[in-house]
């Protein structure tokens, strides 16, 4: 190597490193326009006990209305009645000819202007069977012990719609008459993950027919996480979703001669399937860490120690050894690729009797950008055995679009974060479930999904599992934040 070239080289590096402490220094968090906001009035006793009586009913829907019972679902509009005499006295309850949903019209000083929509599903998931006995509580006493209000549909999602409603009595307690409309669109069948019967599409085929433009969209999704990294970062991270992923189920056969087990052949369906299996397992989606994922990243970083942003702030460089590090951890993985598992397999009926079919079933999970279509022909690419049968079942649904995060309506969800405690860093976020948002791209572009409730991840974990619970410390925030943000997207 020539001299002059290698010495050049070297100052090069040199200039770069002498550079990099200076720019950490200056990496750091953007500034929020915004004071602190002074304490908003929430009526915490009121708002426990309603969500401790909501969680009574147990409103649990099935993908075919025949099947659901409908008798908790007609007590919830009851208690909803009951409780929320002003909603119920001053909003309209429109007709969307379909039994379950329930949308509220709270009309504005201006209706000409873009609504806003507040977005709740009144069904919980069931409790999976055999695990009744291992609740502290039972699933649908709603108990609380002064510390948590435990129970099925405390974290996902009655402690949201309860919030949402606590919200606008309380502002209509106080004499607010918002500038637009206010829409509040409880849906009552998004566990199910149907589409069908979806309350949600019902709902946004009353505004598309309506020619009714929301502003903004606002349902469950992320929440406020704490952070505590001993020397690095102690906050808590807001998570706006911005985007949810797609789903799909494939099942994947393969046939072959049946027979008695006695005389079997070197490779049986279940073999030929075992090789299918090796070749999805062994041929992921390509990962990528996309600008949505920079921009949390960013956040995140610039929130760090002063050491440790001698690291973050060189993200860009540092972005290829970053995407690959991630492909090794599954939940990260899950954050920049859309992803694959096997599932279930089947095989023969019967342990000496050769298998005719053998089948496995891929649950995909679609990032944002890639559609079903992407990964049917992934499938059929990185399948060798060419016989296979490719078919995705009912019940699929392509990724949503992503929301911008320079939006107004994303500002003021930032804003307020920010205003109620200075260590919320506030960022954007994939959400990995489905939601009711995704349906109402048809009529908003700006769709976030977020609830301001803080709760560790331990607590998180108990959504769809045993113990779910939400800490009473945590209610009264969600319910200010709700009214800030009605009165501040409200505005024209």
């Amino acid at each position: 190597m020539d001299s002059k070239f290698k010495y050049g080289m070297l100052a090069g590096l040199a200039a770069a490193l002498a550079v990099v402490p200076v720019k950490a220094y200056f990496y750091k968090p953007e500034k929020i326009s915004g004071e602190a906001l002074p304490d908003e009035k929430v009526n915490l006793d009121r708002f426990r006990k309603n969500l401790s009586d909501a969680i009574k009913i147990p409103t649990i829907a099935s993908k075919d209305p025949a099947k659901t019972d409908w008798a908790p679902f007609e007590e919830f509009a009851g208690f909803l009645e009951e409780r929320y005499p002003l909603i119920h006295k001053n909003l309209e309850l429109l007709d969307v000819d379909c039994k379950g949903p329930r949308l509220y019209r709270w009309k504005g000083k201006d209706s000409s202007l873009d609504a806003i929509a507040l977005l709740s599903h009144q069904d919980v998931v069931p409790i999976s069977d055999g695990t009744l006995g291992d609740w502290t509580h039972p699933p649908f006493e709603g108990v609380d012990d002064g510390e948590f209000i435990w129970g099925r549909g405390a974290l996902d999602m009655k402690n949201h719609l309860i919030a949402v409603m606590e919200s606008v009595e309380d502002l209509l307690e106080e004499g607010f008459v918002p500038e637009r409309d206010v829409y509040i669109c409880l849906g009552h069948n998004e566990e199910v993950m149907t589409s069908e019967f979806s309350g949600a599409v019902v709902m946004c085929d009353y505004f598309e027919k309506n020619n009714i433009r929301l502003d903004c969209v606002l349902d469950e999704g992320g929440a406020i996480l704490p952070v505590n990294v001993k020397g690095v970062l102690n906050k808590n991270l807001a998570g706006v979703g911005v985007a949810e992923k797609g789903y799909a189920d494939f099942e994947i056969s393969v046939t072959a001669k049946g027979g008695h087990s006695s005389q079997a052949p070197n490779h049986t369906a279940l073999g030929h399937l075992a090789d299918i299996i090796k070749d999805i397992e062994n041929h992921q989606f390509d990962a990528e860490l996309s600008p949505m994922m920079m921009q949390l990243f960013d956040k995140i970083g610039r929130n760090c120690s002063y050491p440790v942003r001698l690291v973050t702030c060189n993200l860009k460089l540092l972005k290829p050894l970053i995407t690959k590090v991630m492909t090794y951890i599954p939940p990260a993985a899950s954050l920049i690729r859309t992803t694959q598992g096997v599932t279930m397999a089947s095989g023969s009926p019967a342990p000496n009797v050769l298998p005719q079919k053998a089948s496995v079933n891929v649950n995909v999970r679609i990032y944002p950008g890639e559609t079903i279509e992407d990964v049917t022909k992934h499938l059929r690419k990185v399948i060798k055995n060419k016989k296979a049968e490719i078919n995705v079942k009912p019940g699929w649904k392509n990724p949503s679009r992503i929301s911008p995060t320079d939006s107004r309506s994303f500002r003021i969800i930032e804003e307020i974060c920010m205003g109620m405690n200075s260590d919320n860093i506030v960022a954007p976020y994939l959400v990995m479930g489905g939601t009711d948002a995704c349906h109402y791209e048809r009529v908003c572009e700006n769709i976030y999904r977020y609830s301001p409730f803080l709760v560790n991840t331990g607590l998180l974990l108990t959504t769809h599992g045993t113990n779910e619970r939400i800490p009473v410390s945590s209610m009264s925030d969600g319910v200010a934040f709700f009214k800030r943000f009605i009165r501040k997207a409200s505005e024209k």
